[in-house]
């Protein structure tokens, strides 16, 4: 029997999913689910870390979240689904950790400079949002992982981990592997404003949208600036709507599309209504499992008990080490 190498990841609870986060992390999740032990966590204490002055939605976000991630396909036969704060090894290897860790570890790191520029309404000026990477590495180190599923753009973030791993080990014996990077690829989506989709832009697609609230937005969805007439030809390659159709629609409708854009056979109107259709299609099984869920709570707190037991076993035993290594 081989033994499948073992994963861990998490997204931080901010309510209802969008494709952007479907395609940028959790379709990835789901085609690794048979070939990976996956071990996937809603990382509700993370949300603390920058918005931590109004809790009073994370329990439901937490829900929603776990809702999306099955209806999308994340399966508790194949993976273990859990919440991280219901597991409290978490905050006694993150206490641990950060006792080894140099602070200049934590401030060189690129998100937390990039927030801090970015998020000038918040005041982040806090240990949890300094010390976020040694909870984060708490969260990988604690199940043991071989691997850390994520975009390039966030391998600095394993890195850390593995830095702090590499120091418990050097300090105490070899007690944790270091975790590497398996670097996946996304497509990509934009909002329908063409900015980075995101909830806080109101310019998201929900996995949960109804097929009329996904042809309203689509409605809305900027095409090809330079096209400003049903009479002009358009250009595809720099229509957002476009490169959904290349995603969600058929091959024969995309070429077709591709063909008649170009020569103002199509428009944009159109053009919109056939991907929202497409579009559609996509999320209906979607759609159909989370509605499944929903109307199922006793179902989905199953779930989430069998979830956070298997990984409270895992985390105990690995806590069993770390106590027997520093001798405490």
């Amino acid at each position: 029997m081989t033994i499948k190498k073992r994963i861990v990841s998490g997204m931080r609870p901010t309510g209802a999913l969008h494709l952007g986060n479907y395609h940028g992390a959790l379709k990835n999740w789901i085609d690794m689910q048979d070939s990976f032990d996956c071990f996937f966590f809603i990382a509700d204490w993370h949300a603390l870390t920058s918005d931590y002055e109004d809790t009073s939605h994370i329990k439901e976000y937490i829900r929603k979240m776990m809702i999306d991630w099955l209806g999308a396909g994340l399966s508790p036969d194949k993976s273990t689904l859990f919440i991280q704060s219901h597991i409290k090894y978490h905050a006694e290897l993150f206490l641990l950790l950060s006792m080894i860790t140099p602070v200049p570890w934590l401030e060189r790191n690129p998100t937390y400079k990039e927030q801090i520029a970015e998020l000038k309404n918040k005041d982040l000026s806090t240990f949890g949002f300094l010390g976020y990477p040694i909870l984060q590495a708490a969260d990988i180190i604690i199940y043991k992982a071989e691997g850390v599923p994520v975009g390039v753009d966030q391998s600095a973030h394993i890195e850390i981990t593995r830095e702090i791993a590499r120091r418990f080990n050097y300090f105490y014996g070899h007690v944790f592997p270091e975790p590497e990077t398996i670097l996946t690829e996304s497509a990509k989506i934009l909002g329908t404003d063409r900015r980075k989709m995101s909830k806080s832009y109101d310019n998201a697609i929900f996995l949960s949208d109804t097929p009329d609230a996904i042809r309203k937005k689509v409605a809305t969805m900027i095409t090809d600036p330079q096209r400003k007439k049903r009479s002009d030809a358009g250009d595809p390659d720099v229509c957002n709507v476009f490169s959904f159709h290349k995603i969600y629609s058929t091959k024969d409708m995309v070429d077709e599309i591709n063909q008649d854009c170009r020569k103002a056979a199509i428009g944009c109107v159109e053009c919109k209504q056939k991907m929202a259709e497409s579009l559609i299609s996509f999320l209906k099984p979607i759609r159909e499992k989370t509605q499944y869920y929903q109307q199922n709570p006793d179902t989905v707190d199953d779930i989430i008990a069998k979830g956070n037991e298997k990984a409270s076993t895992e985390a105990s035993k690995t806590m069993e080490s770390v106590r027997e290594a520093l001798k405490i």
